[in-house]
């Protein structure tokens, strides 16, 4: 009689672990198919310093700092910003798709400037990595005694 109370538990406590596994896993894979994976951008730039070698004061130069998504969701980016008012950033606000590239244009007023500048860009947007540096550099030369 032992035995039979004991078989017929035992059977009963296997049936019901079993059937809790498979609801529970029913519920983890429809929970992953739900919510799904948003995936991530990332910025690749072709270069992160640019050199403008030697200068005379008073230009305005410039460059372009090219980008490509090669992550598997749109990059968006936020602001670029700049260490002084002399170098101005712009870029497209437009959301960049996986695959696609982009650009950022740097202008930069040599106007009071003399000797060796240093600028940098700080690019934030929704990539990996969120924040990227970029940075220029011109050795400006004195424009008055020429």
């Amino acid at each position: 009689m032992i035995s039979k109370t004991l078989y017929i538990t035992l059977a009963f406590l296997f049936l019901s672990s079993v059937g809790c596994g498979n609801r529970t896993n029913k519920r983890d894979n429809a929970s992953v198919f739900q919510t799904g994976n948003p995936g991530k951008a990332v910025i690749s730039f072709s270069e992160v310093e640019h050199s403008f070698g030697q200068v005379k004061e008073g230009e305005k130069i410039g460059c372009i700092f090219t980008f490509i998504n090669t992550g598997d969701a749109d990059l968006i980016i936020n602001s670029a910003t700049t260490t002084c008012g002399c170098t101005v950033p712009r870029y497209d606000r437009k959301p960049i798709v996986p695959g696609s590239k982009g650009s950022l244009e740097v202008t930069f007023n040599t106007e009071g400037r003399n000797g060796i500048q240093s600028k940098t860009i700080t690019v934030k947007s929704n990539a990996e990595p969120p924040v990227a540096i970029l940075k220029i550099t011109a050795e400006v030369i004195d424009n008055s005694n020429n």
